[in-house]
């Protein structure tokens, strides 16, 4: 295994990673904000009206991005395993 193939390895992990975080990662940023401009307009400073909408939001995005996610691991995982002869040169 030489260090280019692990390097090419680690980075297309790290993209599949990037690319399964992404969806829910950006739906907590933006309800956050929301939730954090609400507070300043009305001067509410209650800290379970900041977490309980992300909770909620994150829950019903994993909820509708679970096949997506399902299908772009398992391919990831597929050609992984697919290429472990070559991979360890046989």
């Amino acid at each position: 295994m030489t260090p280019e193939l692990v390097i090419t390895l680690a980075s297309e992990a790290m993209l599949v990673a990037t690319k399964l975080a992404a969806p829910l990662l950006l739906i907590a940023l933006v309800l956050g904000l929301l939730v954090s401009i609400f507070q300043a307009v009305t001067q509410i400073q209650e800290m379970t009206l900041a977490i309980i909408p992300k909770m909620a939001g994150v829950m019903i995005a994993l909820m509708l991005f679970l096949p997506w996610f399902l299908s772009t691991a398992t391919e990831y995982m597929a050609k992984v395993f697919n290429n472990i002869p070559f991979y360890l040169g046989f």
